[in-house]
């Protein structure tokens, strides 16, 4: 078997290793692929392999040989899945891989919200405590995260795993999801409307997928019912927000924070509105990308594959 890795480098720079892959078939890796050199790259593979590389109706179709598609990543809308079923090509993705390192993220960048760790040690190695009358000094306010609400929109592994470390600082949760048709009770979570977790909140952690009825969630009029002051975190999606209509409240203090680690493109244009925003954190979409999730996600890719030539496929999304 000939399998194409087409945009290989972000899951592995260099510190992981494809040879369980190599055990399987025949392995080419490229490290970035650009649309038109797509095809060409991919021609004569039986499987190929994807993280953000679109393989849509055209590309399938002048494809012949292919079969396996495998999506480096839980996202699979890099993919024409009707076109590939139509061609009875499997087509896998990457579950759960990066619960911990994600839920880790929001938390980096809601501690840092709270204490303005960077800021105040920026100040330190100016000498601006050195040169202070008092033994404690701080420059920007320091917030306590026990008593506030943290509210989750969408309540999967990585919703979960945010209410359970935000019980563990004292916060209360709320979650609202647009899918879960049984709302379990749990003694740690109490279950809202879209609007009144938006009204309650005083810190929204989105991990809702990206969706048609998602596009957008965040935008004027759902930022008009959050609480002046609240901290909006996004780890999920960068079209769930309206940028634009961010940027606005976060200049008119209507919120007063963001902190996002994905954007609506990425890498993003120059005059994303949300890039010259001060209240507004941007990391490069590295939630994901611990070495301990990478390790995890090449493991599943290689399991995929694997049980997928056994004739007994797992994590099939068609």
């Amino acid at each position: 078997m000939k399998i194409v890795v087409l945009d290989g480098y972000t899951l592995n720079p260099g510190d992981l290793s494809w040879k369980g892959f190599e055990e399987m078939g025949e392995v080419v890796v490229y490290d970035r692929t650009p649309p038109e050199l797509t095809v060409d790259r991919a021609a004569g593979a039986e499987a190929v392999l994807t993280n953000k590389v679109i393989l849509g109706e055209k590309e399938i179709s002048q494809l012949p040989l292919l079969e396996y598609i495998g999506v480096l990543a839980t996202g699979y809308n890099v993919v024409d899945i009707e076109a590939a079923s139509r061609r009875n090509i499997t087509v896998t993705n990457i579950p759960g891989y990066s619960t911990d390192s994600v839920a880790q993220m929001v938390f980096a960048h809601l501690l840092n919200i709270c204490h303005s760790v960077q800021k105040h040690n920026d100040m330190v190695k100016e000498g601006a405590w050195s040169q202070s009358k008092d033994f404690s000094f701080w420059q920007y306010p320091l917030i306590e995260l026990a008593g506030k609400t943290m509210g989750i929109i969408g309540f999967g592994k990585i919703g979960r795993k945010v209410s359970e470390i935000a019980n563990a600082f004292g916060m209360n949760v709320i979650v609202y999801s647009r899918t879960m048709k049984e709302k379990q009770d749990l003694w740690n979570i109490r279950w809202v409307d879209f609007h009144e977790l938006l009204r309650s909140a005083d810190v929204v952690s989105l991990h809702c997928p990206l969706v048609p009825q998602t596009e957008n969630l965040i935008d004027r009029e759902s930022i008009s019912f959050m609480k002046k002051g609240a901290i909006l975190i996004n780890s999920s999606r960068g079209p769930v927000i309206n940028e634009s209509d961010l940027a606005h409240a976060l200049r008119k203090g209507k919120i007063a924070w963001a902190a996002v680690d994905v954007l609506s493109s990425e890498p993003p244009s120059p005059n994303n509105p949300l890039l010259s925003v001060e209240n507004c954190l941007i990391t490069p979409h590295i939630s994901w990308a611990t070495w301990e999730a990478r390790y995890r996600l090449m493991e599943i890719a290689q399991y995929n594959l694997k049980t997928y030539l056994a004739s007994s496929p797992v994590n099939t999304v068609n």
